[in-house]
C-alpha cells in the first residue's frame, strides 16, 4: 500500500480533505464535475439576506467564496485529476503537494449546519446595549448599539460635541460597558 506524505513527511491517511479553489461563482459547477469523478465534495453555505427590487430575500451563499472542500483517497493519489476538473482553478498546496485538512474541521462545519446553512455564532452584543469603544480616536467613549450587519460590524450611536454621531466599527473594537 502506498501512502502519500505531507510537508512534514508524515503519512497521510486515506480520506483527507483538500481545499479546492474554483473559478468565481462556479462552486456548484465544480462540485458537480468532482462528483462525476466519484470525489466527495463539500461547499458550506451561509444564509444571507439580499435586497433586490424592493424585496428582501434570504439566499444561500458559499461561506468561503470560490473555495470548496474535496475528500480524496490518498492511497489512490487522485489529487492531480481534481486540479484539471472543469470549474476548478487550482488546489491550495504547499509546493507540489496539496495541503490537507483534518476531518474535524469539516465535521465542525457540518455540525453547525441548520437547514443546509452553517449558522453564525451568536454575537455577544444586542441592539440597544451600551458598549465602550476600545482603541482608536474614540477610545473610552460609551455608545449605544443601534444596528449589527452581517460582516461582524456594529453601528453605534454616541454623543460627540453635543451632536449624535453614528459610526460603524468592527465587533472587536468594543467592549461591554
Amino acid at each position: 500500500m502506498v501512502y502519500m506524505v505531507d510537508v512534514d513527511n508524515r503519512p497521510v491517511q486515506p480520506g483527507k480533505w483538500v481545499v479546492v479553489n474554483t473559478h468565481p461563482h462556479k462552486e456548484a459547477f465544480a462540485i458537480e464535475n468532482l462528483q462525476r469523478q466519484d470525489v466527495h465534495a463539500y461547499c458550506p453555505q451561509i444564509r444571507k439576506r439580499i435586497r433586490h427590487a424592493r424585496r428582501e430575500l434570504d439566499v444561500l451563499r458559499p461561506l468561503f467564496p470560490s473555495y470548496v472542500f474535496a475528500q480524496i483517497d490518498t492511497t489512490r493519489l487522485r489529487w492531480r485529476s481534481i486540479a484539471s476538473t472543469f470549474g476548478v482553478r487550482s488546489l491550495v498546496s504547499f509546493g507540489e503537494r496539496p495541503s490537507f485538512l483534518e476531518d474535524g474541521f469539516i465535521h465542525s462545519l457540518k455540525a453547525r449546519e441548520i437547514d443546509g446553512a452553517v449558522s453564525r455564532p451568536t454575537t455577544p452584543y444586542d441592539i440597544g446595549q451600551q458598549v465602550r469603544v476600545s482603541g482608536g480616536a474614540f477610545d473610552g467613549i460609551v455608545a449605544t448599539i443601534i444596528e449589527m450587519d452581517e460582516k461582524d460590524r456594529l453601528v453605534i450611536l454616541f454623543n460627540f460635541l453635543n451632536r449624535s454621531v453614528k459610526m460603524k466599527l468592527p465587533i472587536g473594537d468594543v467592549a461591554a460597558a
